[in-house]
């Protein structure tokens, strides 16, 4: 009798779940690379982003602190990045690093 009350997909319901041999799925690997290369963005981002926007301010009270700051902020930025290319087995020579001096780049203006 409950057989009756289930619904079964039919021609025009389609199933809510493939089969598994019809789902293409991403190797665990791959999933593990980028699991692994968004943590290590948002560690190695934040303080970057942090001390970018720290050093224009310092610099106002103490150029040279300031500086310090802004160069450290472009180390721990393309060490982040290089990070993030080793992850998933890159060359270092890339134009991605580029990416990791962003915050650099852009605090530039204000610290000089």
């Amino acid at each position: 009798m409950n057989q009756h009350l289930e619904r079964q997909p039919g021609p025009h319901r389609p199933a809510l779940r493939s089969h598994p041999s019809k789902r293409r799925g991403m190797k665990i690997e791959t999933v593990q690379r980028w699991v692994v290369s968004v943590i290590l963005i948002h560690i190695g981002g934040s303080p970057t982003l942090a001390l970018a926007a720290y050093s224009p301010h310092l610099e106002q009270i103490k150029h040279s602190s300031g500086v310090g700051l802004w160069v450290m902020s472009g180390v721990v930025g393309i060490a982040t990045a290089a990070g993030v290319l080793l992850i998933f087995q890159r060359s270092l020579l890339s134009p991605w690093l580029v990416i990791g001096t962003l915050p650099m780049i852009v605090s530039a203006f204000y610290v000089f």
